[in-house]
């Protein structure tokens, strides 16, 4: 570099087009720049209000948020998501998105309504903003259960269908979803808002191989789930886990809300009787297996322990359940506790539940309940998908 820059100065010396001040100039300028070089000026690395990809959430999930953030090497937006006194949802993004890719992390978990506004009007001021492209991140997508007109039901909304209208309409170019309740939700984004729904089942195969599973079985609590119970036994397969396939067929037909009705008068939770178990059918064999009830959603927690029940009752050896978003709403983790379960294992998608005790906000927790985290997975998505590359293989 000196050689070639000392040949240049000859060249120009011999066609005169140097002088005595051009060379104490061009000396001055070799000196400013080899201090640039000893401050580590060729290393610079741009800001992070340059970059081209912006992480902005709302309140719902900051911590996974947060998570998925450290994972890609960057911080998260600044944006403020507070309250006016009448209740009314205000937004102010306080980085510049002009030109930029951004990804709003934002689960609609409880309370849906609230988590459901701040998406869409953190997306509005996003494209009103200018964001060249804004991809909504929702691992837990609201409203997912009520996608068809039931059949003595007929006046009902499609409500997730109108969810995916809102966010199309205030600005949502793609969806990253998690492990959605219905795959048809899919089809409610128009062709020009490509949804990705992400399957983590994956996530527990090497936590439930610390388990020591003894002829391991994998349960669909319901017939609706049995497609989903199989793609999750054909994994286990896969890691070279022998695992076999049951189902339980539930011919009761019990309203929502059921499971109240079971509960002691004083207020607490019972375990299940066998006479309350009538019109439960297992099919397949789990006498002296260890028995994984596999459910993509948990609310109040009766669907799965009424199944550990039944299976126990058919001599299960041991009963896990892995579910992907874990709600636990009401009395679900005292239902839980007082099951036949072993342990539940669920994703973070969803927080924990929080109380408030003395004035201070903390986490509920149940010693049954073990959370894996999917910031991994998110975070490799977005990346992906911001350097226009493929996630199917993510899967």
């Amino acid at each position: 570099r000196e050689a070639a820059r000392e040949a240049a100065r000859e060249a120009a010396r011999e066609a005169g087009e140097l002088d005595e001040d051009d060379e104490e100039d061009l000396e001055a300028g070799d000196d400013a720049e080899d201090a640039s070089e000893v401050d580590g000026a060729l290393y610079y690395i741009p800001p992070a209000e340059e970059s081209k990809m912006k992480i902005f959430s709302g309140n719902a999930n900051w911590h996974l948020a947060n998570e998925v953030s450290m994972h890609l090497g960057t911080q998260l937006g600044r944006a403020s998501v507070k309250r006016f006194a009448d209740g009314e949802v205000a937004v102010n993004i306080l980085d510049s998105v002009r030109g930029k890719d951004v990804f709003v992390i934002q689960p609609l978990s409880p309370p849906v309504n609230e988590n459901l506004m701040e998406l869409v009007l953190m997306v509005s001021t996003l494209r009103r903003s200018s964001a060249r492209c804004i991809t909504a991140v929702i691992p837990y997508y609201g409203y997912c259960r009520q996608t068809k007109k039931k059949n003595k039901q007929v006046r009902t909304p499609i409500a997730a269908a109108d969810v995916a209208k809102m966010l199309q309409v205030a600005g949502v170019d793609r969806v990253i979803a998690v492990d959605l309740h219905h795959a048809q939700i899919q089809g409610f984004f128009g062709p020009e808002t490509p949804v990705d729904n992400l399957d983590v089942s994956s996530l527990a195969i090497p936590y439930f191989a610390t388990k020591f599973l003894k002829n391991p079985v994998v349960v669909s609590p319901d017939a609706n789930g049995a497609a989903r119970a199989k793609i999750f036994r054909d994994k286990l397969i896969r890691h070279k886990i022998d695992a076999g396939l049951a189902l339980i067929v539930d011919h009761s037909s019990l309203p929502r809300g059921w499971e109240k009705r079971f509960e002691k008068p004083t207020g607490g939770i019972r375990d299940w009787t066998e006479a309350e178990l009538t019109g439960m059918d297992l099919v397949g064999d789990v006498q002296g297996r260890d028995c994984i009830i596999y459910d993509d959603l948990v609310d109040t927690g009766g669907r799965i322990t009424r199944a550990a029940k039944k299976l126990k009752l058919a001599g299960a050896r041991r009963v896990f359940a892995f579910t992907t978003h874990g709600l636990f709403l009401g009395n679900a983790l005292e239902r839980i506790e007082k099951s036949e379960l072993i342990e539940v294992v669920c994703v973070n998608t969803v927080p924990l539940a929080t109380s408030s005790a003395a004035g201070v906000k903390s986490f509920v927790y149940s010693n049954k309940v073990h959370q894996l985290s999917v910031a991994a997975l998110l975070a490799e998505a977005i990346r992906r998908i911001n350097k226009k590359k493929s996630v199917s293989g993510l899967a």
